[in-house]
């Protein structure tokens, strides 16, 4: 018998393609997640409660390249409710945390189980919502009780508690710190909403009425809905783009990589250009004309006017940059890398291009949100087509400066490559490492560190935190960063040796009761995966053991907590 859980099954009821996509495709989508991203605060939320501010807040910013003010925003949000969750564990006593209930049919993780004094025990989910009607309405905790109970729980009572959130902006002439009092303000009068559920065995019955539809399913057709808005796989499924498709999760045999595919970005004069240069059979794709310490093939992408006679033609430089790709797809040349110099520039002519074809001056004349989609998925969908080819892939960028405000009052200082966030995070997600260079006294360097305030990072741990800006040094760090893997390391089954992932709790075995201690952040249930055309047995007959039974739901706020 295979596993199920709440979040797969209610997925196959919301979108059987979705579902298909994530469990029988198993495509995952590369990551470039907002501030306010549902997901990650509502597992920075939990873990604030089972693991602590620090491990939280640690978790949090992890998600992310780099830190801004609308991080440190939500950072604010999440001390303001901190005394109140705190208020109410203390008050719930007796508490088990982030307890997994893994069966062979079933797999969950139940946020907090209350001990009572009777030998019974409440449960209670975490929602970081507002939306009180819509989650009351879930099976979750229906469904935690049920399979706690085959455990040998006594369980007493359900409920959501809800912590509250508020979706306010800051306004032009505000500063940072008006607009955080004015944040404190808001949620300072909020309480936590602790809604009562009463069991109904029904939605047990509709769940397990769910998996036989989901085993007898072999068309998994698309359902498109408002709820769209918030698939991971939105733009693959309704839009064709691919771009953001990560590989299968397969072993590869591992071989010490002196030539990754890398994106540089640096200060005007830090010599990002004359570093990549050095690059073996390089050619150089180059936007800023900055030609002279430079040796490799270049080839120039500018707009180009031809005059013949009293005729003026003009050839856009994206047109120019897309026969640059097709002439590479040819594979008729003895180039290993290709070189984007500056990338921040190939996207500005994209846009420029775009306007063109459509008759446009600004992204908004393209309707609410699509001219700004159109843009994105002309660049990056090309930018895939060129790393598609094999070549080794460099981004060059320059750097751009911006101060955050602190939740103490100062400032600090971060850095990024000089492009759109949300272009940065994605193309970020396409090379093995970002890094930064720099100037500090008479010497160039590149910071190898993963920093917060430092748009960067990769696949590799470097044993050193900062190099000279010399390629014969970068090689020898990438060198050292992988003999630092094991060959046990890189050869170990998957089953037997996972990579960490953030945001993503670990599996145990024979659990019960999970230490605090060793609780990794929470993440959707995860369950052994259904291969297409599998038959799953399944028995019917449970459904007809369960007996039905009224469904009222009751609401309450924090004053009732001490009766929960």
């Amino acid at each position: 018998m295979n596993q199920y859980s709440h979040s797969r099954v209610e997925l196959f009821n919301k979108c059987p393609y979705a579902f298909k996509s994530k469990y029988i495709d198993k495509l995952t989508m590369i990551s470039a997640p907002a501030h306010d991203d549902a997901r990650i605060c509502g597992n920075t939320v939990h873990m604030i409660a089972d693991q602590g501010w620090d491990n939280a807040i640690k978790f949090y910013k992890n998600q992310f390249n780099l830190i801004t003010n609308s991080h440190i925003n939500e950072i604010v949000k999440f001390d303001i409710v901190r005394p109140k969750l705190t208020e109410f564990l203390t008050l719930a006593g007796d508490c088990m945390h982030e307890y997994l209930i893994d069966l062979p049919d079933f797999k969950g993780v139940v946020d907090l189980i209350i001990k009572n004094d009777n030998g019974t025990v409440d449960i209670i989910d975490f929602k970081y919502s507002n939306n009180v009607e819509k989650y009351t309405e879930s099976p979750q905790l229906h469904l935690y009780k049920y399979y706690l109970e085959q455990l040998g729980f006594k369980v007493n009572k359900l409920g959501f508690l809800f912590i509250p959130k508020v979706f306010i902006r800051q306004k032009k002439l505000e500063s940072i710190e008006e607009f955080r009092l004015r944040l404190n303000l808001a949620l300072k009068d909020k309480d936590l909403i602790l809604s009562e559920v009463d069991y109904n065995p029904y939605k047990v019955i509709d769940y397990l009425k769910s998996i036989i539809k989901l085993q007898q399913t072999t068309n998994f057709t698309k359902n498109e809905s408002d709820l769209c808005k918030w698939c991971d796989y939105k733009n693959y499924c309704l839009k064709g783009e691919e771009h953001m498709i990560l590989p299968q999760n397969t072993r590869r045999t591992l071989e010490v990589d002196l030539t990754p595919d890398f994106w540089i970005y640096a200060d005007s004069y830090v010599g990002k250009s004359t570093f990549v240069d050095k690059i073996d059979n390089l050619l150089f794709i180059n936007t800023d004309g900055k030609l002279k310490n430079t040796t490799s093939p270049v080839i120039r992408i500018a707009d180009k006017i031809d005059i013949v006679g009293r005729t003026k033609n003009k050839t856009l430089a994206w047109d120019i940059f897309l026969n640059v790709v097709e002439e590479l797809e040819k594979q008729s040349n003895d180039f290993k890398a290709v070189a984007l110099d500056l990338v921040e520039d190939l996207f500005e002519h994209c846009r420029l291009w775009v306007f063109d074809k459509n008759k446009w001056e600004h992204e908004a004349d393209g309707g609410f949100g699509k001219g700004y989609d159109i843009v994105r998925l002309e660049f990056l969908s090309t930018i895939k087509r060129l790393k598609n080819l094999g070549y080794q892939i460099i981004y060059i960028s320059k750097e751009t400066k911006s101060e955050i405000n602190t939740r103490a009052g100062g400032s600090i200082t971060t850095y990024a490559p000089n492009i759109n966030y949300k272009i940065a995070n994605v193309l970020s997600g396409t090379v093995d490492l970002t890094i930064r260079a720099y100037v500090e006294g008479r010497n160039r360097y590149i910071d190898l560190s993963k920093n917060e305030d430092v748009f960067g990072g990769g696949i590799y741990n470097f044993p050193t935190k900062k190099i000279i800006l010399d390629m014969g040094e970068f090689k020898q760090a990438l060198k050292d960063a992988q003999d630092l893997i094991t060959p046990s390391e890189a050869t170990a089954p998957l089953d037997e040796k996972k990579p960490a992932k953030r945001g993503k709790a670990a599996k145990k075995e024979d659990v019960k009761e999970t230490p605090m201690d060793q609780v990794e952040p929470p993440k959707d249930e995860s369950t052994i995966e259904v291969e297409k055309g599998e038959d799953i047995p399944f028995d019917e007959a449970a459904v007809e053991d369960i007996k039905p039974a009224k469904k009222p739901r009751k609401s309450r706020k924090k004053a009732d907590i001490e009766q929960a």
